[in-house]
């Protein structure tokens, strides 16, 4: 039977027909919104390419040339000794011996790879695995792991700088790929192994064997290698010498690294966690503090070579005394130390916020002290419980150091339940901690006050010993030799030098009474000096009023020698005249100076006359030990003479009577020696505090103050301040060195247990100034230039004034 036609066909169910047409609309509906998902997805990413691949375009020229990494040999530095071969310093482009890849034993190639880049020979510079667990221990979701890759690191060290910004991250990754493009993987790794930094002067893990192990590299063991595989991460903190528990606790995790990355086996894993290891006190227990004093030496260098200083391997000896350089910078911290303990307490120098969990606050407290470094014996810690009694705080190495009883007095107005914020020694408080002699911990704080030392030989003007500050990192500007301070009292030896060329004589009786000057007279504000203690004891020898800093007695020495004289006398002791101006006030050191041109001033009164000028450099050589250059030291009678060979012994013989029974009579209760001289300082409100005394071998300045001017405090003075500095110094410096006798010079004689030149010890000297004077306001002193009184002569007119 035929099928019925079109015509014929049965109709349409309509609840069918209704149905039937939505299905494709909810398709296409559908259909629609993933392609234009799908297309505003991919705009998005190629507007993303588009942009990366122009900042590529942009970026890509701008960075650095890396052709010179393809033939890698490190450029010899310039290295600072002292005068026995005690290294310094070191400056240069890089600072390390080239160690090649096929010389580096496996076993440390194995242990840097296990612990800093595992699959360094399978990514193409970017490990893209290690991004994603980083990402996602960012957000807590597995343990911390590192994504900077070896040759990313050697992208950052050897080209870019540290600091953390989404530009540099960007050119970091570029360079990445073009190193990764030009160099082999053996170069790269070769590169960095060479070049990173790992502590203790090491740069690169040739040097770092030597340092910790005291052996070659290629002698060293599983064990050893996984400790130097721990350092890239943080020198410091898994340092084996300062920090060996930290150190150990990562030297174990390595080793289950090179295991569990099959480097090792498990039975060499467990001898490796067993092995002792002996390590070598290293460069830094030894160190020579003389960071000054290398900047001073690479700036003299760099004047003569240029740039080629950095580069040609340069041996730079200077005149430098090892062992009186540690006790300069030993005296000097301490000194200031000591007077920093007598400061109100300033506060913790940060607060961070601490976890509960012991792990993370291990984190917490190694990011914290990574920008709070250890200032030598001045170390930072984190505090983990504090309360007035008991303070405990972290360290960096993971000790934790209990703090109580004296050890808190330091810190009392931050213990307290008043104290302020800022101040407050609480939980997550960074704050700085000394041992005590006893071995107790002390709360303490970084100085504010700074300092500096220097000593010379007086007999040919080289520098001994130097140091600029309280420590170079913290603040780099040389105090010894850049600081123009006011010399105070210090200055006074200087006019009684002046004096003694115009008849005044060591039994010179002097007045000491107060003087006022109005403004007429000085030209300007009136002007009423004081004596430091604010007493007046009346007439005085001139050896006496020296001993005691009796500043009347100095304003009427410079009275009577004229301020124009003196200002000539004392440019012959290496001053600028400019910066002494012919006035009263240069009778109480208002001028200027610096604490290396006091030493070499000084010198002069040390060696009898002869001026000096300070010098560094002994000898230079290039990388093979031959000599470029050389100083011979001249001779003292080949020395410019400053002044006369009698001038020099009388002051000196004064000199000796304020270290005997004056203002530094300290001096000669701890040295015992009698041909010791000096003179202490303090200006005008107590803002610089200054002793300058010598030797006949040595002589030696102590200044300390603030940077910017300002009060040390009512009772700190130089002789307080500064003189046990340079005792502390002085008693490194002259152990065995044989006590000096005078040779008195043609034209000298004594009278009365006295000395003086010899035309004015009978008949021509001026006897006394200001014995007549009744509160002068204008003109000089009243000077009576009569015979020399002798001893017995002399006490009764003294007699006669007191009565």
């Amino acid at each position: 039977m035929p099928p019925p036609s079109s015509s014929q066909q049965k109709p349409t169910d309509p609840s069918t027909a209704a149905s039937a047409p939505s299905r494709p609309t909810w398709l296409r509906w559908l259909i629609r919104f993933v392609l234009w998902t799908t297309g505003l997805a991919v705009a998005g990413v190629l507007g993303l390419l588009l942009t990366i691949a122009v900042a590529l375009s942009v970026a890509y020229p701008n960075l650095p040339d890396i052709s010179d990494l393809a033939d890698y040999r490190p450029k010899l530095p310039l290295r600072v000794y002292s005068s026995e071969g005690a290294l310094l310093g070191e400056f240069g482009e890089e600072r390390r011996n080239l160690t090649p890849i096929q010389e580096i034993p496996k076993v440390m190639k194995d242990a840097v790879l296990a612990i800093e880049d595992s699959r360094f020979f399978q990514h193409g510079g970017v490990d893209y695995k290690g991004v994603i667990r980083a990402a996602l221990a960012n957000l807590g979701r597995v343990k911390s792991q590192g994504a900077s890759t070896i040759t990313m690191q050697v992208a950052r060290n050897v080209y870019l700088s540290s600091e953390k910004t989404f530009t540099r991250k960007i050119y970091e990754i570029l360079l990445t790929f073009k190193l990764e493009h030009m160099l082999t993987k053996d170069q790269i790794l070769e590169i960095y192994m060479n070049q990173i930094y790992l502590g203790n002067r090491a740069y690169g893990f040739s040097a770092a064997a030597e340092a910790y192990f005291g052996k070659p590299l290629k002698s060293i063991s599983i064990a050893e290698a996984a400790m130097l595989a721990g350092l890239p991460k943080a020198p410091s903190a898994y340092n084996p010498i300062s920090n060996p528990k930290r150190a150990r606790s990562r030297q174990l995790y390595i080793i289950e690294r090179m295991e569990e990355n099959g480097f090792i086996t498990a039975q060499e894993a467990i001898a490796a966690k067993k092995e002792d290891l002996k390590i070598r006190s290293g460069p830094d227990a030894t160190r020579i503090h003389a960071e000054y004093v290398a900047e001073m030496a690479r700036q003299l260098i760099f004047t003569q070579y240029g740039n080629e200083a950095y580069t040609r391997g340069l041996n730079v000896y200077t005149t430098l005394n090892a062992g009186e350089q540690e006790a300069a910078y030993t005296a000097l911290r301490r000194g200031i130390m000591d007077y920093e303990r007598r400061q109100q307490y300033r506060g913790p120098e940060k607060f961070v916020a601490l976890p509960t969990a012991a792990q993370e606050v291990e984190d917490a407290v190694d990011d914290a002290l990574a920008n709070h470094p250890d200032n030598g014996d001045v170390l930072a810690a984190v505090v983990l419980e504090a309360g007035p009694r008991k303070i405990v705080a972290a360290r960096a190495n993971g000790d934790n150091l209990e703090i109580t009883g004296d050890g808190l007095k330091p810190a009392q107005s931050g213990l307290s339940d008043k104290a302020p914020p800022n101040i407050k020694i609480r939980r997550g408080a960074v704050i700085r901690v000394v041992k005590t002699p006893k071995g107790a911990w002390e709360i303490t704080q970084l100085p504010e006050v700074e300092g500096a030392f220097v000593a010379l030989d007086p007999r040919n003007g080289s520098i001994r010993a130097l140091v600029g500050g309280f420590d170079f990192d913290k603040n780099k500007f040389n105090h010894a030799a850049q600081a123009w301070r006011q010399p105070g009292s210090s200055f006074k030896p200087f006019i009684y030098s002046a004096a003694l060329e115009k008849g005044f004589t060591p039994a010179t009786v002097i007045n000491d009474a107060p003087l006022f000057f109005d403004a007429g007279t000085t030209g300007g504000q009136p002007w009423e000096p004081k004596n430091y203690d604010g007493k007046y004891d009346g007439p005085m020898t001139m050896r006496t009023g020296l001993a005691k800093s009796k500043n009347m007695i100095s304003i009427r020495i410079l009275q009577a020698v004229g301020p124009k004289t003196a200002q000539e006398w004392v440019s012959r002791f290496g001053f600028d005249a400019e910066k002494h101006p012919a006035y009263l006030t240069m009778a109480l050191g208002a001028g200027s100076v610096t604490p290396l041109q006091m030493a070499s001033a000084y010198s002069v009164f040390a060696n009898g006359g002869y001026r000096v000028n300070p010098w560094l450099i002994a000898k230079v050589t290039d990388h093979k030990g031959r000599v470029i250059s050389e100083v011979t030291p001249p001779a003292v009678s080949e020395l410019p003479r400053a002044i006369d060979a009698r001038n020099a012994f009388v002051m000196n013989s004064l000199l000796q009577e304020v270290t005997r029974s004056g203002t530094a009579a300290r001096a000669q209760g701890t040295l015992k020696r009698p041909d010791i001289g000096g003179k202490t300082g303090t200006t005008n409100d107590s803002v610089d505090a200054w002793f300058a005394g010598y030797q006949s071998t040595i002589a030696a300045v102590t200044w300390i103050g603030y940077d910017t001017p300002r009060n040390l405090g009512s009772r700190e003075t130089g002789g307080g301040l500064s003189l046990p500095v340079w005792i502390s110094f002085m008693e490194r410096a002259l152990k065995g060195v044989p006590v000096s006798e005078p040779v008195v010079p043609p034209g000298v004689v004594n009278v009365g247990g006295e000395w003086f030149y010899e035309e004015y010890a009978r008949n021509a000297g001026i006897a006394s100034v200001g014995l007549e004077e009744q509160q002068r306001t204008s003109g000089g002193p009243d000077v009576a230039p009569h015979a020399q009184p002798p001893t017995e002569e002399r006490n009764r007119i003294l007699d006669l004034f007191r009565n």
